[in-house]
């Protein structure tokens, strides 16, 4: 699944791949924002740990977690 985060007075976005499924961080985001938390602490699929300033964000887009298929294999 891909995350994007957006950030305040920044026209680049964050994009980060992960295996976690989409109601966890759904919570932590959603735990870091509305508890005043200093930080957000996400992990990609290769294991990079990623800290950001909960302050900054000004949005997170979280892609689904259905596989795509490519290719005439499903049609």
């Amino acid at each position: 699944m891909d995350i994007k985060i957006g950030f305040v007075e920044s026209p680049r976005e964050l994009v980060i791949t992960t295996d976690a499924k989409q109601e966890e961080v759904a919570d932590q985001v959603t735990e870091a924002l509305s508890n005043d938390a200093a930080t957000l602490q996400l992990t990609d699929a290769k294991g990079v740990r990623y800290v950001i300033r909960a302050r900054q964000i000004a949005y997170v887009e979280l892609g689904t977690t259905t596989q795509r298929f490519v290719g005439f294999a499903g049609a």
